[in-house]
């Protein structure tokens, strides 16, 4: 490896409070579930390759939360990402913390709670199941992506797996169930229950679910020990010298993957977003040879691109899909997503420069942006490229109080932010070249042997539309359509909505 090659921990350690910020938990919870899973893979022996699996299995555990946010918004009320940690400490086999969890679905919501919990017990198991299976999926399918192996990713694959065969998604038990995963559910279990009430909460928690949820051999070796120091250790140094040796390192330019990934990860959030990040990534780097950028400059600002929108993991679904008039505590919650983005960001030493371009990129040069207010004076030439990609792509996207502007449209857009001084110039031309340079010109090489009938029905599937809803748009019966839609599903290898977004994003199929 050569020396200037960047860690891969201290990368993803960063980017893992994003998925904490996903399921509204502290920052660093990922981070401490790993050092304790890496403690016990010691405590058991393991080779270095078997330690070095659990250690990224656990980190990126929640690497497929954001596949069904949307879904959860719609049965469980636009608070839904509220329910997340009592979620993921709820016993699906215990009726009464099962009755607990339902009791919050919808609140907050006034008259309309109880058409959530309508919808909520209507969709029943079959309806969760599906929902858990998207998570394991996409999980699986970044990670496979990220370049961790297949132990990893079909560690992710497995991560709702329990012990007594009663999970999801293939009903493994015992044994069957990946060695990384079970030692991943305990070590998070043993990080949720020590926070809210100490060694004793995690030991009622085990003798609870020892033998059903988890696996009883680890639990019998798990004790207080493990979890030492982390309310007073830097977790965040312990974690990343906890990494089995050696080091996994990643040549610089392999940091463009890494950063597409993670955008995919938060444009899966809404099917409102799809696709955004790798846009707006394509148009500044186009435009940025336009403006004749050096290499490095192109490099980060494109990088940037990717990661931008971050932060937009910390705002409820909820909130991004409203299709009126956001309220005012909705506005404040929009408006701290780019301080956010930064803030993940700067977490990384190598990632800090790319911290900084996040963060402005929702800045105007008149100081009417947000969160800083800052002025031209104060925003570099690559903000002010990401600024006027970010808002030309978003406007040739539907939004939920919009449909998409035809390019024309979304051209004449941007040049009134010009001509009202809030977009550069110089940047928004560069930009509307780059949009017009990607127009294809001839017949686009579709994947998986795909149609261009069968990219149609693709993108409507990945935006939840349902087979009778495919079948009117298409004028079609629904039996046609529901032909059409298994037939994509076995060309591209997926089971799922949400994977088959992951799929269409990858392999731009979004792109006008």
């Amino acid at each position: 490896m050569a020396d200037d090659d960047l860690r891969l921990a201290d990368l993803l350690c960063a980017l893992s409070v994003t998925l904490d910020l996903a399921m509204a938990q502290p920052p660093e919870k990922s981070i401490r579930c790993c050092l304790v899973a890496t403690r016990l893979a010691r405590r058991l022996d393991l080779p270095a390759t078997e330690q070095r699996t659990v250690y990224y299995a656990t980190l990126l555990r929640h690497l497929g939360c954001t596949a069904t946010t949307h879904e959860e918004a719609h049965l469980f009320g636009p608070r839904a990402a509220e329910l997340r940690p009592q979620a993921e400490r709820t016993d699906s086999a215990s009726r009464r913390e099962s009755a607990a969890m339902l009791l919050q679905v919808g609140r907050g919501t006034g008259a309309r709670r109880l058409q959530y919990v309508a919808r909520t017990i209507k969709a029943g198991a079959s309806g969760e199941a599906e929902l858990l299976l998207a998570v394991c999926e996409v999980g699986s399918m970044l990670a496979t992506r990220l370049g961790l192996g297949p132990a990893v990713a079909e560690a992710l694959y497995q991560s709702l797996e329990r012990w007594d065969g009663s999970g999801t998604p293939k009903g493994l038990t015992g044994q069957e169930i990946a060695l990384a995963t079970r030692i991943a559910e305990v070590a998070t279990q043993a990080v949720i229950f020590d926070g809210l009430g100490g060694p004793s909460a995690v030991e009622a928690a085990f003798r609870k679910r020892q033998g059903g949820w988890l696996d009883p051999e680890l639990v019998g070796l798990f004790d207080q020990g493990l979890l030492d120091g982390l309310a007073t250790i830097d977790v965040w140094q312990e974690t990343l010298e906890a990494e089995p040796e050696p080091h996994c390192r990643i040549p610089e330019q392999e940091l463009d993957e890494l950063a597409r990934t993670f955008g995919y990860f938060v444009d899966l959030k809404s099917p409102y977003l799809f696709g955004h990040s790798t846009g707006v990534a394509a148009l500044v780097d186009e435009a940025a040879k336009t403006l004749r950028l050096s290499d490095a400059e192109r490099a980060t600002v494109r990088r940037a691109a990717l990661l931008h929108d971050l932060g937009r993991v910390a705002v409820p679904t909820g909130v991004w899909e409203r299709p009126g008039q956001l309220r005012r505590s909705d506005w404040e919650q929009v408006r701290l997503h780019p301080y956010h983005s930064q803030r993940i960001l700067a977490r990384s030493v190598a990632l800090e420069p790319i911290a900084a371009l996040a963060g402005l990129h929702h800045e105007r040069l008149d100081g009417t942006g947000y969160p800083l207010q800052s002025r031209g004076s104060q925003l570099p030439l690559a903000a002010r490229l990401l600024a006027a990609a970010d808002v030309y792509q978003a406007l040739t996207q539907d939004r939920p109080h919009r449909s998409a502007l035809s390019p024309a449209a979304a051209a004449d857009a941007v040049l009134e932010q010009v001509a009202a001084g809030q977009l550069d110039a110089d940047c928004v031309r560069a930009v509307l070249t780059a949009a017009g340079q990607r127009v294809p010109s001839r017949r686009i090489s579709r994947p998986a042997g795909l149609s261009d009938r069968e990219v149609e029905v693709l993108r409507l599937v990945a935006r939840g539309h349902s087979n009778a809803e495919i079948a009117r748009e298409l004028v079609v019966a629904p039996r046609t359509a529901e032909h059409h839609v298994q037939h994509i599903y076995g060309k591209i290898g997926v089971s799922t909505r949400a994977a088959a977004a992951l799929y269409a994003m990858q392999h731009g199929l979004f792109t006008p």
